[in-house]
């Protein structure tokens, strides 16, 4: 179990029980609430517990229910209060343990019997965590919240891979994407991922990365752009796959590097090289590719 005195000091914090519900209604000029619990929303970051929140971290120490994700790592969950009744509701691509309107239940029925109730999904919330759609299930209720955000893969990803997503002379804007739309038909609208200056991070994309790369290619984008998959972000299994818009579907059908993993494509994946032999976070990671 993890020691979470390694990542916080023992300090007075915030009150985070229910008990005074009341005084802080009559705060926010809601003297008519009902004292019901509160929902935390949390995002338990990219899975390396180092990079965790610290207010994260207190609100997982005084939890009575964990809702908790798939892509939450055991180290992190470990550092949840003992005392508090974790229930899984992950979902991953075709195998969801709970629909979506299962998990919105869960939040309700638990903050409504006056518990405090933790959300803890990887990454941040609001990047493709769909935090926001059970926010409003919770205050369609009257269920007071705190989101609070966590380091999404891609930040994480890039950092540890030494792949600036931004860099005065290669990339003046980044762009998250993702490579489904809710119907679950491709997010194929290839011709916005044309800006040579703009890093674009693809996110749940590498079984698409067939058709992901030859759509670019056919709306315009260089074939020489330079392209990273990156997988496992940020934990000792991380592994970087380095190549090229046109290459990286063949590197890819070779390294079989495994999911959860995020796709890089911009000039700035050029960088990886110019830093490899330097960055500790990322030596011994790049996948090296022989393709006969």
């Amino acid at each position: 179990m993890t020691d979470s005195s390694d990542f916080i000091p023992n300090r007075a914090t915030y009150d985070l029980t229910n008990q005074n519900c009341a005084q802080n209604a009559k705060a926010f000029n809601r003297q008519d609430a009902i004292c019901t619990g509160t929902v935390y929303l949390v995002g338990a970051g990219s899975g390396d517990p180092e990079l965790l929140t610290l207010k994260a971290l207190r609100v997982m120490q005084r939890a009575d229910v964990v809702l908790y994700d798939s892509l939450v790592s055991e180290d992190i969950l470990d550092m949840c209060v003992i005392t508090a009744e974790k229930i899984f509701v992950g979902k991953r691509r075709a195998n969801h343990a709970l629909p979506q309107e299962s998990i919105n239940e869960l939040l309700v029925k638990h903050a409504l019997a006056g518990k405090t109730v933790v959300r803890l999904k990887g990454g941040d919330p609001f990047i493709f965590g769909r935090g926001g759609e059970e926010l409003q299930e919770v205050v369609r209720h009257g269920i007071y919240f705190e989101s609070i955000p966590g380091v999404t893969a891609a930040s994480a990803a890039a950092s540890r891979a030494g792949i600036p997503l931004t860099h005065r002379d290669h990339a003046q804007s980044v762009k998250f994407v993702t490579a489904y739309k809710k119907s679950g038909a491709p997010n194929n609208n290839y011709n916005e991922h044309l800006d040579s200056t703009q890093t674009v991070v693809f996110y749940m994309g590498l079984h698409q990365l067939d058709e992901l790369t030859e759509g670019l290619m056919a709306a315009g984008r260089d074939s020489a752009t330079p392209f990273a998959v990156i997988s496992h972000a940020s934990l000792p299994t991380q592994q970087v796959l380095i190549g090229t818009l046109k290459d990286i579907a063949d590197q890819q059908k070779f390294a079989n590097l495994p999911t959860p993993a995020l796709l890089i494509m911009g000039d700035v994946v050029a960088l990886h090289g110019e830093f490899a032999a330097y960055n500790l976070g990322a030596l011994g990671q790049t996948v090296e590719v022989s393709c006969v």
